[in-house]
């Protein structure tokens, strides 16, 4: 059964009687461009099939109840969002009702059921804000055209960083809305515009293998808030409104006396270049171009910036090590995902490879995705 199919019947369960509708958005991988969207750079992101999915009717009553298999019930009042003090994974589907305030609300029942990995670094959470935001924007009059997209995209951003807490920059919520199946998705996160540029590994008789190591993906533990900070400073130090503004490297060395401030610039800089390259290897169809660019932006990460963990390197190394043209962590870092582009008919032994890599090491037991680039969020019912 699918995830829209299990939020329709977790609602009937629930709530009895019909949602007014379903709605799901997809997780996310990033290809490449990893750290930067809040210094206003380049990414390179794909919507993933792995998808949440909320049913949704409205009340007239003020109340919000909310209901996730695996998670506590959570009933607040509408007039309870002001204190901005919602509880758990409930906070990320009120603080997307409190950044968008549409016109005429006064309450929902909302169920969901996802099957985007929690904690693996492909943007659960993002999932779950867009199909909150898509649904409140179709039953309450808002825009979903692309540009309406672009402004839900914001609202969710502002959710999380305002409501929830948590200072993420942005990319994962516009590919989540705004993702094409069969396109890597260029955004520029100065402007918003974004640019579908046409991906398809299969083709090429390739395969993009996801590893979740099973390590715990966690964002509010300060660590990245830290890194943001860090952007920052380094950009005041260098007399420039954000880090997108430089392109050359020798500047930083040049500006930066402080090594951790040093590092952390130098990541941003040459993971905006590796995503120009990136994406003309997309457009001249040279899709094994990646390969080396995944590896640099993965010393990157670990080395300059870093965020990676003894999880990721593994799972990267060891992938390397079996054949695979690139690998890289993905997401925030401190556990989560790794991504490897491989040959079609070499992921069984690069996934075995990791596999007894983790086990050696005393890791958890890796899972292991195949994946291709899906559809951005959309009504999935007729009701």
């Amino acid at each position: 059964m699918s995830v829209c199919s299990d939020a329709r019947a977790r609602f009937v369960d629930d709530f009895g009687g019909t949602p007014d509708g379903v709605w799901c958005a997809p997780g996310r991988v990033n290809l490449i461009g990893e750290h930067v969207d809040y210094a206003d750079g380049l990414c390179l992101p794909m919507a993933l099939d792995h998808r949440t999915a909320v049913a949704m009717r409205r009340r007239v009553d003020g109340i919000l109840r909310l209901r996730s298999a695996g998670f506590p019930e959570v009933d607040v009042t509408v007039t309870d969002l002001a204190s901005r003090a919602v509880p758990g994974w409930a906070a990320y589907v009120a603080g997307v009702v409190w950044a968008l305030g549409p016109a005429g609300f006064a309450g929902a029942d909302v169920a969901v059921a996802s099957d985007v990995p929690v904690g693996a670094g492909l943007s659960s959470s993002a999932a779950l804000e867009c199909a909150v935001a898509l649904a409140l924007a179709e039953l309450y009059g808002r825009a979903t055209d692309d540009t309406g997209r672009a402004a839900l995209a914001s609202a969710c951003m502002r959710a999380e960083n305002d409501f929830v807490g948590v200072p993420t920059g942005g990319m994962d919520q516009q590919v989540s809305l705004r993702g094409r199946a069969g396109h890597a998705m260029l955004l520029d996160c100065r402007t918003g515009q974004v640019r579908h540029v046409p991906f398809d590994p299969a083709a090429d008789g390739l395969t993009l293998l996801v590893v979740d190591t099973a390590a715990p993906h966690r964002l509010v533990d300060g660590q990245y808030a830290q890194r943001r900070r860090a952007v920052e400073d380094a950009a005041r130090q260098l007399g420039v409104a954000i880090l997108r503004d430089v392109e050359d490297v020798s500047v930083l060395q040049d500006s930066l006396t402080d090594e951790a401030l040093l590092r952390r610039a130098r990541h941003v800089v040459t993971e905006v270049g590796r995503v120009r390259a990136a994406v003309d290897a997309l457009d001249a169809g040279d899709v094994r171009a990646l390969g080396p660019l995944l590896d640099a932006s993965h010393r990157s990460l670990r080395d300059d910036f870093e965020v990676s963990s003894v999880e990721l390197d593994s799972a990267v190394d060891a992938a390397r090590d079996a054949g695979a043209l690139g690998a890289r962590m993905v997401g925030g870092g401190f556990g989560g995902s790794a991504l490897a582009l491989c040959e079609a008919d070499a992921v069984e032994v690069i996934s075995r490879a990791v596999l007894v890599a983790a086990e050696r090491r005393g890791l958890p037991q890796p899972r292991f995705w195949e994946v291709a680039p899906a559809a951005g969020a959309h009504r999935c019912d007729t009701a």
